[in-house]
């Protein structure tokens, strides 16, 4: 063995020795859940008659099958990821670009907007339910004050409009995060490359376009997957909010979910649920990071001069 594999293997043992901890870590607090929760979604329970639980194969994923609730719960939580996940991108882009910006103060700024990231889910979800209520509310009252309505409007007691205040609640909520992402992706990019396109004759936007977007992507890739994990499986803000009202209007699936085993009392099903939300997100992960992949490798190609 030669004096640099002796070192290598000196070094993987010492990172194995350091990596072992976290990874037994990991074990416990996610894998065991995540197994026994494949192995409870095969079982059934009576608690009624107090009988053991009987194995029962595919029958809870055959139920959920022609479980209308969940699919409403299914398309809820779909919108409201897709409705969030877009607007904090676009929002949170713009505000990356304006803190990317030299100006007076920027430290302090850019301190200041990531406060709302910072803040408790719950707090933050019983603030603007506060905010949206139909009698003392801030929006009505500007609403009333600017005479755009006569009477105050019932905003989380509208099925459409509760959808809209939890929205607004978690772009508000979560957008400094993306922002933040997004600024140290700008601040890796070489001032240099938009000199040089400049004097190309390079207008502002095609710089954006044809530089920051291309070079960016790694990045948004990287705050999509992290924005739609947590928007997917959004739980107290809504809970503190709305509790999945009115009518089931906002009930997304962990809402279901955590109805099913602590209301009902049904582990199998409530199983079953968490398991299929857990192979969507799963899928979700293998795309981004395959996108991201293919993202990387562009821009490697594009730094070596290299045209795919």
């Amino acid at each position: 063995m030669t004096k640099t594999e002796t070192i290598r293997s000196r070094e993987l043992r010492t990172a194995t020795f350091f990596l072992l901890p976290a990874l037994v870590l990991l074990i416990f607090v996610f894998a065991y859940p995540i197994a026994r929760a494949f192995w409870l979604s095969f079982f059934t329970e009576n608690l009624g008659t107090k009988l053991q639980p009987e194995f029962s194969g595919f029958d809870n994923y055959v139920r959920m099958v022609g479980d209308g609730r969940f699919w409403q719960s299914f398309w809820t939580t779909t919108v409201f990821t897709i409705a969030s996940v877009i607007s904090e991108l676009i929002l949170g882009l713009g505000i990356a670009l304006i803190l990317n910006q030299k100006f007076f103060g920027r430290g302090a700024v850019r301190t200041i907007a990531i406060l709302p990231w910072a803040l408790p889910t719950a707090l933050i979800g019983l603030a603007w339910a506060w905010i949206f209520n139909d009698q003392f509310g801030v929006v009505n009252d500007i609403l009333l004050r600017l005479g755009l309505i006569e009477t105050g409007i019932n905003w989380l007691g509208d099925p459409g409009l509760a959808m809209m205040a939890t929205i607004v609640a978690d772009v508000w909520k979560t957008t400094p995060f993306i922002s933040i992402l997004l600024l140290a992706g700008l601040q890796s990019i070489s001032s240099d490359l938009y000199e040089a396109h400049a004097i190309d004759g390079a207008k502002p936007w095609q710089s954006f376009v044809q530089i920051t977007l291309p070079l960016l992507m790694p990045q948004i890739l990287i705050a999509m997957l992290f924005r739609f994990a947590q928007a997917f499986g959004i739980f107290d803000l809504i809970s503190v909010m709305t509790g999945g009202g009115p009518g089931g209007a906002t009930e997304v699936i962990s809402l279901y979910i955590y109805s099913t085993i602590m209301r009902y009392l049904d582990f199998g099903y409530g199983a079953a649920l968490v398991v299929v939300t857990f192979l969507l997100l799963v899928a979700a992960v293998a795309i981004a990071s395959f996108l991201l992949s293919k993202s990387r490798n562009r821009n490697n190609l594009k730094k070596m001069g290299i045209d795919s």
